[in-house]
């Protein structure tokens, strides 16, 4: 395989069937550093080297307390990166809210910042753990914060004469670095519904899940059914009467309100208690 450096375009040779089939690629940048490939016999080839120095990733600990005011991406705050975490909800998330009655929440016990980085880690393992022993099909995984607020950074040079470049800490306001979700205690971070079959497999998905995230968090089983604002027994017993009306992955109760046609005939008002 010889490569070649012609007119601003790397040819790729390929020797097979005593043929040569020249490759078109990408165009390259100029070389920035020339050196001999090989000395014998048939053409020169020459291979050319890019320096490119790229600074390490800054912990996230720095940044897990919360001191600052909120700070998210507007027109002041531009040049953003982009969250790595970019699915929010995992797994059969159009199931109706009678599929999935169960339901397991990871709740912080610690007010700090969560980046991104370890949102989308955490889904990954639980989504992981979840499709292996309980099933693609058998729950769903909805991520319950957000990453809206901007980190910053301000680089320092650690070279010999540094001092001549840079200015220290005057104006040291910083440029955005990424972004982390500002969590509070008792906040939920991940949520999965699943049936009631499955609720060892996704206790065990947030447990696996909870090592991604830094500081104290709890598994905590609920007792609404599913996503929704209501009881076990009390959903049922709304469903019994006919006052559920299923809304994806809610559910509306039907109250006292609207025309009196709609209502039963000779009562005007439904008792307090129905």
């Amino acid at each position: 395989m010889l490569l070649i450096l012609k007119r601003s375009y790397k040819i790729e040779f390929m020797h097979q069937n005593s043929c040569v089939y020249p490759l078109p690629l990408q165009q390259v940048k100029p070389p920035s550093r020339t050196f001999w490939a090989a000395n014998g016999p048939g053409p020169k080839v020459f291979l050319t080297t890019t320096s490119s120095s790229t600074m390490g990733r800054r912990p996230a600990r720095c940044y897990r307390q919360i001191k600052n005011k909120p700070y998210p991406k507007s027109r002041f705050c531009r040049g953003v990166p982009d969250p790595k975490i970019r699915i929010y909800d995992v797994g059969m998330k159009k199931k109706g809210v009678d599929e999935f009655p169960f339901c397991v929440h990871l709740v912080s016990w610690e007010k700090e910042n969560v980046s991104s980085e370890a949102l989308e880690a955490a889904r990954i393992a639980c989504n992981k753990y979840m499709s292996k022993f309980a099933g693609k099909d058998a729950f769903h995984l909805r991520v319950r914060v957000h990453p809206f607020h901007v980190l910053r950074i301000n680089k320092m040079l650690s070279c010999a004469g540094a001092d001549r470049l840079q200015t220290g800490m005057r104006g040291a306001f910083g440029k955005p670095l990424g972004t982390c979700a500002r969590v509070s205690i008792g906040q939920v971070l991940l949520s999965v519904r699943c049936k009631s079959g499955n609720g060892q497999h996704a206790q065990e998905a947030l447990r696996r899940a909870k090592f991604k995230f830094p500081g104290r968090q709890k598994i905590i089983v609920s007792r609404k059914w599913g996503f929704t604002k209501l009881g076990q027994e009390e959903y049922l017993k709304l469903k019994s009467e006919n006052r559920i009306v299923p809304d994806g992955v809610n559910a509306k109760v039907l109250g006292c309100h609207g025309p009196l046609a709609n209502r039963q005939p000779g009562r005007a008002f439904l008792p307090i208690s129905a």
